[in-house]
């Protein structure tokens, strides 16, 4: 049994659509599909998702919507009246679009909720009419109705656990379940989205619920590479990686998946397989719990930017108790998340995003940090990137570190940080963003080449 997610690409006309129709008449295993928002059409589309985005600016400053839905409901109707679709399902998707003008927004903490979630659950309804006029018996099912009951977090929702074994009550439906990604209700019935990369989620959250024997997230490339393509001509595929590295490399930066999106079917130790719709053939990127080939000890390069860094020195810092507990209290009070922190004997550096981060809150940090630590050396660095290099080979590969430190040598490319964690599965280099590409490439090179 298999669970399927479709994004937005493979989703965004009708030719695309019948990929996917093919796909699922193909494999009769195939028996539960979550769906995205439809994507862009065309080099200068719009994806509905931004233009429900648009929508929502335009409600707020109480201007007319009407050509927007217009241009909304037509993603639907090109794709529907290609399929020649029940007018019903149709007609069910412009009344839901036109219910958005009426949609109340004051006191209502589910607002922009409501708007986003209307374009994976038209598609949903769509999907469903597209496959039933394929002769698919297939049914669109509201995630309320499925058993989706997440925590009141707007724009930020988890899957409460009791949500797992109301949904696994549909794992033996007759029917090809079509699922809308990205958002459950509430226990109050209210509408709620999951973060980024909701559709990933959601598709997660199926496969672990229905415990199914492979979750494939079909997208629109043969898998993941082991370095950005656009950085790296033509870098070598990935073809197996364990759940760890996926992490660290989605947290390093490949946007392949958001970090958090797998943990569901990780803890539900169900592969998952990243396919591409245009070449369903292809083998993909196999994502499981343990390799079954070890013979590359590192298995990707991810990276990202728009991080700064404070660092700060004082004299036998290590043998004031409670010193760090103290510094992080700081940022607790300025609502400031950190990244990492990597610490000697006297110093310590605090990495954390950027764009937390205004010249009032930046200036007013540093004057707290002065303040209550009394550091001997107090500065922070803006433009940093986070440059990693990630493989569960290198517990056992001597000299991984030395090789990544002096190929960055070579081009002298100076490192700020370097943090490796205690699980030796990555290890993540500091350097100013505008050499980010250098560091990439020459990395690449010494690993892969």
């Amino acid at each position: 049994m298999k669970a399927a997610k479709f994004g937005g690409s493979s989703l965004a006309d009708a030719t695309q659509l019948r990929k996917v129709v093919e796909i699922i008449k193909a494999d009769d295993t195939r028996r539960f599909a979550v769906v995205s928002a439809p994507g862009k059409r065309f080099a200068t589309d719009k994806k509905v998702t931004d233009l429900l985005v648009e929508l929502y600016h335009k409600r707020n400053k109480n201007e007319p919507i009407d050509s927007l839905i217009t241009e909304i409901f037509e993603h639907y109707q090109e794709i529907g009246q290609s399929f020649q679709i029940e007018e019903e399902v149709l007609q069910q998707i412009y009344q839901s679009l036109l219910d958005l003008k009426d949609l109340a927004m004051e006191d209502n903490p589910h607002f922009f909720d409501k708007i986003l979630s209307s374009g994976e659950n038209n598609n949903a309804k769509l999907i469903a009419g597209v496959l039933q006029a394929e002769g698919v018996n297939a049914r669109y099912i509201d995630p309320q109705e499925l058993g989706i009951i997440v925590s009141d977090e707007p724009l930020n929702a988890r899957i409460l656990s009791s949500s797992y074994k109301s949904i696994n009550r549909w794992r033996n439906s007759p029917e090809v379940l079509i699922i809308p990604g990205f958002f459950g209700y509430t226990e109050s019935g209210e509408v709620c989205t999951f973060s980024r990369g909701g559709s990933d989620i959601t598709g997660a959250i199926i496969a672990a619920a229905m415990e199914v024997d492979l979750y494939e997230n079909f997208t629109d490339v043969n898998g993941i590479s082991a370095a950005h393509p656009g950085v790296i001509h033509h870098p070598e595929p990935i073809r197996e990686i364990t759940y760890r590295e996926m992490r660290e490399l989605s947290y390093g930066g490949f946007s392949i998946f958001h970090d958090e999106a797998l943990m569901p079917s990780y803890r539900a130790k169900i592969p998952v397989v990243i396919k591409n719709t245009n070449d369903p053939n292809h083998p993909g990127t196999l994502i499981t719990t343990e390799r079954k080939n070890k013979d590359q000890p590192i298995v990707g390069i991810a990276s990202d930017s728009g991080f700064s860094m404070i660092y700060l020195n004082k004299y036998l810092m290590n043998r004031e108790v409670g010193f760090t507990l103290r510094v992080l209290e700081i940022f607790k009070e300025f609502g400031l998340n950190y990244e990492h922190m990597p610490s000697g004997i006297d110093d310590i550096s605090i990495i954390l995003r950027a764009n937390q981060l205004t010249p009032e809150i930046e200036e007013e940090l540093l004057r707290k940090i002065a303040y209550v630590i009394d550091p001997d050396e107090l500065r922070i660095i803006h433009n940093l990137s986070m440059v990693m290099i990630v493989g569960e080979g290198m517990k056992q590969r001597v000299g991984s570190m030395a090789e990544g430190t002096a190929a960055l040598a070579r081009k002298k490319i100076n490192i700020e940080m370097i943090n490796q964690g205690s699980s030796e599965v990555s290890i993540m280099f500091g350097i100013h963003e505008d050499r980010e590409q250098d560091a990439i490439r020459t990395l690449y090179y010494t690993f892969f080449e």
